[in-house]
C-alpha cells in the first residue's frame, strides 16, 4: 500500500442545522506518508476527524479507504477496518491499569482475544515508553504519559492510518519533542498518519505535506514550507499581513 492512495475524499460536506461546518473537501492521503492540518479554531478539522472516523454522517461527499467505501459503515466497522484514532483530551479508562486499556482497544478495535493480544500490547507499550508504567492505574499517569496512552490504544487496534487530533496540545517543549519522536517511530514502522496541530513546529517537524482550512473550506494544500508561506495561509493562520 506504500505510496498508493490509502484514504480518498471526496466532496465532503457536513453542516449542523444553517451552520456549514465543511463545504466540498477533497484530499486523498498516501500510504506511508504523514498529511498535516492546519487551520484556526472552527475551521473544522475536527469534524472532518468525525467524518473519517464515523462519529458523525457525512451529509454529502464520499470516502474511500483502502478501496472500500466508508460512508454507511459504523465506527466500530471503521476501526476494524484499520482506522485508529486519538482524541483532543485523552479518555483512559482511569480505573484499569495503563495494560488493560491496551487489552481493550487490542479486543474490540482490533478483534483479537485478549490472550492472543498480550505479546502485541506489551511490545506496543515498550514502543511508547509506557512498559514501566503497564500497572499502573491510567488515571494517575501524567499529561505526556496519558497522551502517549493514547497513542498507544490507537495502536493496539492494528491501524493502518492513524488519526491524530492535538496530540501535542499542552505539553511543555521537552515533552512535546519526546511525542514528537515518538510519532516519527510510529511513521516510521510504516502507518500512514494525518494529524491535527496547533503547535507548528512539532508537525513541521514531521509531515511530509500539509492542508490548510478555513471556514470549513480547503484553502491550501502541499509541501511544507510553500504552505506556511502561503500569503492567504500567513493571513489567516498568523495572522501576518503580506
Amino acid at each position: 500500500m506504500a505510496n498508493d492512495i490509502l484514504l480518498a475524499a471526496q466532496g465532503l460536506t457536513k453542516s449542523f442545522g444553517a451552520l456549514r461546518v465543511l463545504h466540498d473537501i477533497t484530499f486523498d492521503v498516501r500510504g506511508g506518508e504523514v498529511l498535516g492540518i492546519l487551520g484556526p479554531n472552527g475551521a473544522g478539522k475536527t469534524t472532518l476527524f468525525n467524518l473519517v472516523s464515523g462519529d458523525i454522517r457525512v451529509d454529502g461527499g464520499e470516502l474511500v479507504f483502502a478501496g472500500d467505501r466508508l460512508v454507511g459503515q459504523p465506527p466500530h466497522r471503521r476501526c476494524q477496518m484499520g482506522i485508529g484514532r486519538t482524541y483532543q483530551i485523552p479518555r483512559p479508562y482511569v480505573g484499569m491499569t495503563t495494560f488493560e486499556n491496551l487489552l481493550v482497544a487490542a479486543s474490540f478495535g482490533g478483534g483479537k482475544s485478549e490472550a492472543a493480544s498480550y505479546a502485541r500490547c506489551a511490545e506496543i507499550l515498550r514502543h511508547c515508553e509506557l512498559a514501566d508504567k503497564a500497572n499502573r492505574p491510567a488515571g494517575s499517569l501524567t499529561l505526556l504519559d496519558r497522551k502517549r496512552l493514547e497513542l498507544a490504544r490507537a495502536l493496539a487496534s492494528g491501524p493502518k492510518l492513524l488519526l491524530l487530533d492535538e496530540i501535542a496540545g499542552g505539553l511543555t517543549d521537552d515533552e512535546g519533542k519526546a511525542l514528537v519522536a515518538l510519532i516519527r517511530r510510529i511513521r516510521d514502522s510504516g502507518v500512514t498518519i494525518v494529524w491535527i496541530e496547533h503547535v507548528l513546529h512539532a508537525l513541521l517537524a514531521v509531515a511530509d505535506r500539509i492542508m490548510v482550512l478555513n471556514f470549513g473550506e480547503k484553502i491550501a494544500e502541499g509541501a511544507p514550507d510553500e504552505v506556511i508561506n502561503d500569503p492567504e495561509v500567513r493571513r489567516v493562520y498568523m495572522g501576518i499581513e503580506t
